[in-house]
């Protein structure tokens, strides 16, 4: 079968390569000038920097599966994502853990005693079932903690009061009585040593795909084959005409130096009066090498503009029900298959968006070696 794919990220280059494999001719269209959409990754020629172009990316799952197959397309190099924030005028580590609390309360805890003293002297245990951010927070580490480390960077990350976000959102984040300050707990974790992009060229390099850059999207594409996998936006494939799901978007603000910056990856700012979220050091995410330079980014959140490029679904009460009408109209499209982050309009961690399109593709072959022998 000639089957298209719009979009050159993970998304589109799993289920492309599976296919292939099958036997299947692929084409791929992507209308930016690069593969990896926004894990994209290039060294920079001035400084040497492997550069995370739209943000870090850190690869982390419990997938034994998904990790295997994105090794056998690149090495992975041990990567801890050790986060760091500064609030006031001091540097405290995240996720909120023993260290935290010991040095923002200035005690001397015991995992046992700490895990008392937020249960019983923080935690407001009034809220029985939060619905919010802010109630789950309040309800997850008490109000000193959620003013200092929550309410600011998540006014600044969504653009609204945290009353308005679901609880869900923060329900992701650990709450930690040791001294374990690894972002996340996953078994596997770590970046490919050549970078995102290097590991996507690898996946795509098979003789049935054939890949089309600075190449939009057009129906006329889409006449000329037998199946379509569609990445883009779910509300763009069907032109808006229900109107726009909400994104945030991210600036990004450059800077080069000499050395060592800020002596971490990332650093978060929760202070309502710093603009910015976070700055990234994008050095320290390939630790294994030696730059006498350094590149870092102020990242800056804002509501997605047409022809932005979306990074965060909003999903909230408003996009929810837009959504169910954009996910009705596709149940309803033949021949189109939608996938991935945008295909989706839900925020996707890499593993997640690679294991759904294994399944996808592995679907599509089963459907079709049924269809055929029917």
């Amino acid at each position: 079968m000639n089957i298209l794919l719009v979009g050159a990220g993970l998304s589109g280059a799993v289920i492309g390569r599976i296919l292939a494999t099958a036997g299947h001719k692929i084409t791929i269209v992507e209308s930016r000038s690069h593969i990896a959409g926004n894990c994209h990754t290039e060294r920079c020629q001035q400084t040497g920097v492997m550069l995370h172009k739209y943000g870090p990316h850190i690869f982390h799952t419990d997938n034994q599966r998904v990790w295997d197959y994105v090794n056998s397309f690149a090495v992975f190099r041990p990567f801890r994502n050790q986060v760091k924030t500064t609030v006031g005028e001091a540097v405290y580590s995240l996720p909120i853990n023993l260290h935290t609390i010991n040095q923002f309360f200035g005690r001397t805890f015991r995992p046992d005693e700490a895990r008392h003293f937020i249960e019983n002297t923080q935690a407001d245990l009034t809220i029985t079932d939060p619905q919010s951010f802010e109630e789950q927070a309040l309800r997850f580490v008490g109000p000193k903690l959620y003013e200092a480390f929550f309410k600011g960077y998540t006014e600044k990350q969504w653009g609204c009061a945290p009353t308005q976000l679901p609880a869900a959102i923060l329900k992701r984040l650990p709450l930690r009585f040791n001294y374990d300050d690894n972002y996340f707990a996953h078994r596997f974790q770590g970046i490919p040593e050549a970078g995102y992009t290097a590991m996507v060229r690898a996946i795509l390099d098979h003789p049935n795909i054939d890949v089309h850059l600075n190449t939009p999207f057009s129906k006329e594409q889409a006449s000329r084959v037998d199946h379509m996998f569609w990445s883009g936006p779910l509300d763009g494939y069907f032109d808006e005409k229900l109107g726009r799901l909400g994104y945030r978007t991210l600036d990004f603000e450059r800077f080069d130096a000499d050395g060592d910056w800020q002596g971490c990856a990332v650093m978060n700012y929760g202070d309502p009066s710093v603009s910015f979220t976070r700055i990234t050091e994008h050095k320290h995410f390939a630790p294994w090498e030696t730059h006498e330079k350094t590149v870092c980014y102020r990242e800056f959140s804002r509501a997605c503009a047409p022809g932005d490029i979306p990074y965060y679904p909003i999903r909230l009460v408003q996009e929810k029900a837009l959504l169910l009408e954009y996910e009705a109209l596709a149940q309803a499209e033949e021949g189109v298959t939608f996938v991935g982050r945008l295909g989706t309009y839900r925020y996707l961690d890499m593993d997640v968006t690679i294991a759904e399109a294994m399944s996808h593709a592995n679907v599509f072959l089963t459907e079709g070696a049924t269809r055929r022998s029917g």
